[in-house]
């Protein structure tokens, strides 16, 4: 297989389409000797609690940890099948830019493995699919992620 992709990236949320993702990911990634970005974007517009209020800090900091303990897990896992050239990232905004746009263009992702929607479809009318956004605007190839 000559190899086409050197930059893959993987957005994750620990639901069970971004976890197919990463799995499909993960094997990608090996057959094309390439790099994997393991993201998770944590949504700051969780970060502003009712009546206008903000998340404490202390909040943040234990939702950032948690994050990083999830891709970390995830980056264990991807060693444990033979992948080596794994790098992990948190990053705050829309998931929808920092995932489209903003990390690709950082990191020169010329891949992006994402899982399908877990909205339903009243949601994806109110909020928009991540999903949708992103194999619309990125600038690289978008990949979707149905089955194992």
């Amino acid at each position: 297989m000559d190899q086409e992709y050197e930059q893959i990236l993987v957005p994750v949320d620990g639901s069970k389409e971004s976890e197919l993702a990463f799995e499909k990911a993960v094997k990608v990634a090996l057959a094309n000797h390439a790099h994997l970005d393991v993201l998770n974007v944590l949504d700051t517009k969780q970060f502003i609690g009712s009546y206008g209020g903000m998340v404490s800090g202390d909040a943040i900091y234990q939702l950032t940890e948690d994050a990083q303990d999830y891709l970390t897990s995830l980056q264990d896992r991807a060693s444990k099948e033979g992948l080596t050239d794994t790098a992990i990232h948190v990053r705050f905004g829309n998931p929808k830019t920092v995932i489209a746009t903003d990390f690709p263009h950082d990191h020169k992702s010329d891949l992006i493995m994402i899982g399908s929607t877990g909205l339903n479809a009243v949601e994806r009318v109110l909020v928009g699919s991540v999903t949708e956004y992103v194999n619309r605007t990125a600038p690289c190839d978008v990949l979707i992620v149905k089955t194992k």
